[in-house]
């Protein structure tokens, strides 16, 4: 049974939104190249976490299996992040660098999943988790635009400053009526999906100028 709150039914959809566009872009990085596969990971754990935010806000349910919910979500999440300062990573100092640190990447999204435990899931953990991730990385695709003109890498930037606004907007009380009420659960959903198309895009030319430049290597 759905829940009878608007605002969580327009969470609830919002989070199937970015499920589907996260599934969309996971296939489209189809290539059993590294620089698709991490990207594969890091929207199939998106996807993940987001059809289960999707069943937390949208269905009825005992209030002890809705907090059994969380616990994969936030795992999902705390991997999901590590693992896209990894690519980041990979893009500015190259793959060799990024594999050893995936490790260290998986180890830190453990660590955040015992933070939200051990403050009872409370979600600005994950904000400022989010936004230690995405302002280091921001410096790593900001500094590839702008010196190295990476093809992509400014999509990305500017995807990265997007989803720092849906942070800010998911922290705050925020709601507001767009032919449906959105509360700033349902509209940091709405920024994100923004963003994430973006960051897809971006990546995706960094994949593909990637490929490029290897098979100018290999025919060299």
């Amino acid at each position: 049974m759905l829940v009878s709150s608007p605002t969580e039914l327009t969470t609830s959809l919002t989070d199937v939104m970015l499920a589907i566009e996260s599934i969309g872009i996971l296939l489209a990085f189809r290539e059993h190249r590294w620089h698709h596969q991490i990207w594969r990971w890091i929207f199939g754990l998106l996807a993940f976490s987001s059809l289960l935010g999707s069943i937390a806000h949208g269905l009825e349910m005992p209030e002890n299996l809705r907090e059994l919910l969380w616990k994969p979500l936030y795992l999902s999440l705390g991997i999901m992040m590590a693992l896209f300062l990894v690519a980041a990573i990979a893009d500015g100092s190259g793959i060799a660098t990024a594999k050893h640190l995936i490790p260290f990447s998986i180890a830190a999204g453990i660590v955040f999943f015992a933070l939200t435990e051990l403050f009872n899931g409370v979600f600005i953990v994950f904000i400022l988790y989010e936004a230690i991730v995405m302002l280091s990385a921001l410096l790593i695709y900001a500094f590839l635009a702008c010196s190295h003109h990476q093809p992509g890498a400014g999509t990305i930037s500017v995807a990265i400053l997007i989803n720092l606004l849906a942070a800010g907007v998911q922290s705050s009380d925020l709601s507001i009526t767009l032919l449906l009420p959105f509360d700033h659960n349902g509209l940091f959903h709405l920024i994100q999906i923004v963003g994430i198309g973006l960051l897809a895009l971006g990546a995706y030319r960094i994949a593909e100028n990637k490929k490029l430049q290897d098979q100018e290597v290999y025919v060299a």
